[in-house]
Parts: structure tokens; C-alpha cells; sequence
């Protein structure tokens, strides 16, 4: 029945490529599945229960917060860079699934413990610094595993693919990634049922081992042949490196490389934009009385998860095959970009309308829904597949670079601008939109050089490395 439904979506797929990618889009459906219910959960515990009125802090102290938070994230996700890059030498790439996920799985673990004695017993008996502490390892974690999981997998399926077969194959792992945001942002709808947050954080720890179960069954199912993507960038795995060479060696070819750099650009740059936007709802919504509770505000982050990836799932279903066939690679890339400046220029214009705050909150909600979706479902995998003409070294230890520090300090950048205008979110709309449409500007530059590289490395079989 599952193959009939791929196969009515995916027509160009056959019998062999479904069950490759469709191995990898399960484990695809887990992996986003798993990040999109922490990445609401960190809002929630961070906004709403790590720092309490009642145990001295000020009133909406986690939305204080939150900028400082985003500045220090790149330096956390440093820390995990380096480390990355040198496991890579030292493991098979499947094998860094096994040792990531189950560290994230019994950290996650130990959080949801700590979530469950404060919501059975009281923030009393955690104290004031240690349930502060939590908030803030629980938020630079899932800043961490969004950058390294997702990271890694894409590197691992742009290591064993090939340009054609991606075309094919990458709509649908996109496809099954949406339903699986969906799926865990829809857990989050029913917090206020279940009473509690632990539960949820528990259950992310569970989707870890699955997420290793799967891969495991990949590598023992998939044929040697299978597993390998453009020759010439796999005739590059095998070149060994010195301690400190393993550190550095895909920044200097990130530096080094213009190629590189464009990704890094069409990979990093949206999320600066997005920061703004993001604080933006998330502080409407924080002081909304029908959001007041941890319970309450969980369940706003479930149906801002539901419907953007609602959205980003119907795009991934129907539209992104379709895009990058019609209109191929080149002109694809300038698609997000185009839509993101739209977009936040609509909410602007909004806005000097005098809006109430209610009405604000749900178009500043529909404005970040309409960008999510689209990077989602079209931006990011057109960004994977710009991999596979690349070194292995390119693929894992460049793109860990991008996709893991230079993602968190784009991120930081977003959060040392809304942190100018945290206290007038007035301010930030007006002046954040025009930051904005200068920093889209240097991202279309980089979309198009990008787009034209890549096909001319395809064309000629060549790779950076």
C-alpha cells in the first residue's frame, strides 16, 4: 500500500531507489520529528518554566533571556564542531549515529527527570539555580542536536547519492521529514491534557534509539553498491589526517572555496531574518493571557508546529519535485529569498495599520509559518543537493561547519539585533525589516552564483575539494 502511494507521488523512483530512500525518509520522518518536538519544548521550558516568578524571577525573565541565549549559541556549537569533525575521521559515517543520538537520548533522558521532579513536587525543591541551569543546558542541547543530527544525516545521504538519483529521491525523504515535523508538533496539542512536560521530553529520548535502530537496519539491508554517491567525491574518503589538521581542514576549504561559501551564505543567511520574526511571535504570544501557562504556551508552539509543517508538507508533496524539474536548480534558489522579502514586507505594511495586538500576533504567526514552510519543503534541499558535487571532506566537515556554527551565528546575529529591540517591539518590526531586505539582497547575490556553479560542476563531472 506505502509503495503504491510513493510510487503514485514519485513516479521516476524505481523498485531499488524506494527502498533506499525510503529507508532514509523514515529515518528522516524521526530525525525532524524528534527536533521539531524539542525545538517547542525548548521555547516552552525556556519562556515558561525554567525561570519562575515564584522563585524571584522578574515577569517573562525566559523571553529576557532569550536573545543572550542565541548569542552564546555559536560558541556552544563550537565546542560540538570541533569535536564532530574529529569523530569523522576516527568512525564510519554510520557509526556517528550510534554514539550521537544515544548521547543526546540519555541527556534528553536525564532532563525529562529533572522536568518530572519539578512538576511533581515543586520548583521549590529544585531550587532557583538548578532548574535555571536546566532551562539553559536543555536550550543549548537542542540548539546542538538541530545543527549535529540533522547535519549529519544529510551529509550521510549526500555521501550516497548521485546528482540524478537526488532529483529523484530527496522530494520524497523531504516529504516523510514534513509529515514527522507535523507528527511532533501535533504532541504538543495535547499538553494540556496530559498535564505535564516531562512525558514529551522523555519521549524524544526514545525517538534517538529508534533513529539508531533505523540506520542500523539501513547499513545491513542496502547493498555496498548502493552506498555510494559521486566517485569522485567518494574517492576522496579515504585520506587520513593529523589531530589538528582534523580540526581545521574544513574551515580552511569552507574559507578557501567560493563555492563553499555561496552554501554557506544560502544556508545560513534566512536564518537572521527568521530570528526577528521568530521573537517577534513568541513575545506577542508570551504575553497573550490565553497563553499564560507552560501547558497553554506548549500548545501555541504545537499548532505554529502542525501548521507550518502542514504547509511545508503540502509544498514537499506537490510542488517541490515539480519546481526544481521546471525550473531547475538555478532558479530555484531564488525562489526563498524572493518570497522570504514579500513576505515580512507584507507584515511591515501590516503593521501600519494599527492592528490590534491579537490580529499582530496571528499575521506575525502567518508571516513565519509562510517562510518556515518554504525553507523547509524547497530552500533546504536544494542547499543538500549543492553538496554532492563536493570532497568528502566538503560534505561532512565544511557543511558541520555551516550547517552547526555558521547556522548558530547567523542565529546570534538575529539575536544581537532583537536584543537592540527587545524593549519596543515596535522598533524592531520597522528597523528589523530593513535589515532584513539588505541582508536578502547579499543572499539572492550568492543564490545565483551558487546555482550557476553547480551546474556547471555537474556538467563537467567535476567536484570542489
Amino acid at each position: 500500500m506505502l509503495k503504491n502511494v510513493v510510487h503514485y507521488f514519485f513516479p521516476d523512483l524505481h523498485k531499488d531507489e524506494t527502498r533506499k530512500f525510503g529507508l532514509l525518509a523514515i529515518t528522516g520522518f524521526f530525525v525532524i520529528g524528534t527536533y521539531w518536538l524539542l525545538r517547542l519544548l525548548k521555547q516552552t521550558i525556556f519562556f515558561k518554566i525554567a525561570f519562575p516568578a515564584e522563585l524571584g524571577w522578574a515577569l517573562h525573565q525566559g523571553a529576557l533571556f532569550q536573545p543572550l541565549a542565541k548569542f552564546w549559541s555559536p560558541f556552544i556549537v563550537l565546542v560540538t564542531v570541533l569535536v564532530y569533525s574529529k569523530l569523522i575521521d576516527i568512525f564510519k559515517k554510520h557509526q556517528l549515529f550510534y554514539i550521537i543520538c544515544s548521547f543526546y537520548g540519555i541527556l534528553f533522558a536525564s532532563i525529562a527527570s529533572l522536568i518530572l521532579v519539578k512538576e511533581w513536587y515543586g520548583a521549590q525543591v529544585l531550587g532557583k539555580e538548578l532548574l535555571a541551569i536546566t532551562g539553559w543546558v536543555n536550550y543549548f542541547a537542542v540548539e546542538s542536536f538541530g545543527s549535529l543530527v540533522v547535519a549529519l544525516f544529510w551529509s550521510f545521504t549526500n555521501s550516497i547519492t548521485n546528482t540524478d538519483d537526488a532529483k529523484k529521491g530527496f522530494p520524497l525523504i523531504v516529504t516523510f521529514m514534513q509529515i514527522g515535523a507535523i507528527g511532533g508538533s501535533a504532541l504538543l496539542l495535547v499538553t494540556e491534557h496530559v498535564g505535564a512536560m516531562w512525558p514529551f521530553i522523555l519521549l524524544t529520548s526514545i525517538f534517538m534509539f529508534i533513529i539508531v535502530g533505523m540506520i542500523w537496519y539501513f547499513m545491513h539491508v542496502i547493498p555496498a553498491h548502493e552506498l555510494v554517491g559521486n566517485k569522485e567525491a567518494a574517492a576522496t574518503e579515504k585520506k587520513k589526517e593529523g589531530f589538528f589538521e582534523g580540526f581545521t581542514s574544513g574551515l580552511v576549504l569552507l574559507v578557501t572555496r567560493p563555492y563553499l561559501m555561496g552554501i554557506l551564505v544560502i544556508s545560513t543567511f534566512y536564518e537572521v531574518c527568521s530570528q526577528i520574526v521568530d521573537y517577534q511571535m513568541h513575545t506577542q504570544a508570551s504575553r497573550v493571557p490565553a497563553f499564560a501557562s507552560a501547558e497553554a504556551f506548549a500548545r501555541f508552539e504545537g499548532i505554529f508546529g502542525v501548521s507550518s509543517n502542514g504547509l511545508s508538507f503540502l509544498i514537499a508533496l506537490l510542488g517541490t519535485s515539480y519546481i526544481i524539474k521546471k525550473f531547475g536548480t538555478r532558479i530555484s534558489l531564488l525562489i526563498y529569498p524572493i518570497v522570504f522579502s514579500v513576505t515580512v514586507g507584507g507584515l511591515l505594511l501590516f503593521f501600519y495599520s494599527n492592528p490590534s495586538s491579537a490580529h499582530l500576533l496571528w499575521a506575525t504567526f502567518g508571516a513565519f509559518m509562510i517562510v518556515k514552510s518554504i525553507g523547509y519543503a524547497l530552500n533546504n534541499p536544494l542547499k543538500e543537493m549543492m553538496y554532492i558535487p563536493t570532497s568528502k571532506d566538503a560534505k561532512f566537515k565544511s557543511k558541520g561547519w555551516i550547517d552547526m556554527f555558521g547556522s548558530r551565528f547567523a542565529k546570534a546575529g538575529g539575536g544581537r539585533i532583537t536584543n537592540l529591540f527587545k524593549h519596543d517591539l515596535s522598533d524592531l518590526m520597522v528597523y528589523g525589516t530593513f535589515i532584513s531586505f539588505g541582508i536578502i539582497g547579499v543572499w539572492l547575490a550568492a543564490a545565483f552564483y551558487v546555482g550557476r556553479k553547480n551546474k556547471e560542476l555537474t556538467d563537467k563531472n567535476i567536484i570542489i575539494q
